[in-house]
């Protein structure tokens, strides 16, 4: 559930407008998705430390889907190549 930020009284998560005291809830929406570029730069950070990667990914899973996927694919290449090096060595 998420909350109005006028008057605090919880609102449906598809709602447009409170209906304690009417303001819009576009500027929460919004919000909420700005953040969810796709960075490759959570790719990155995955594959160099793979378990921050896995966490960012079930963290972010819902909310941002498009981080969530590039923190989870680069903890994934990093471990398939940690343990490939570890087996080889």
């Amino acid at each position: 559930m998420k909350y109005c930020e006028n008057c605090g009284a919880e609102v449906s998560p598809n709602a447009d407008v409170c209906l304690s005291c009417g303001k819009s809830l576009k500027s929460i929406q919004s919000q909420s998705n700005s953040a969810d570029t796709g960075s490759i730069g959570w790719g990155i950070l995955g594959f160099c430390i793979p378990i921050v990667g896995l966490i960012l990914y079930l963290v972010w899973q819902k909310d941002k889907p498009l981080n969530a996927k590039n923190a989870g694919i680069g903890a994934l290449i990093g471990f398939i190549i940690g343990l490939l090096s570890f087996l080889l060595i």
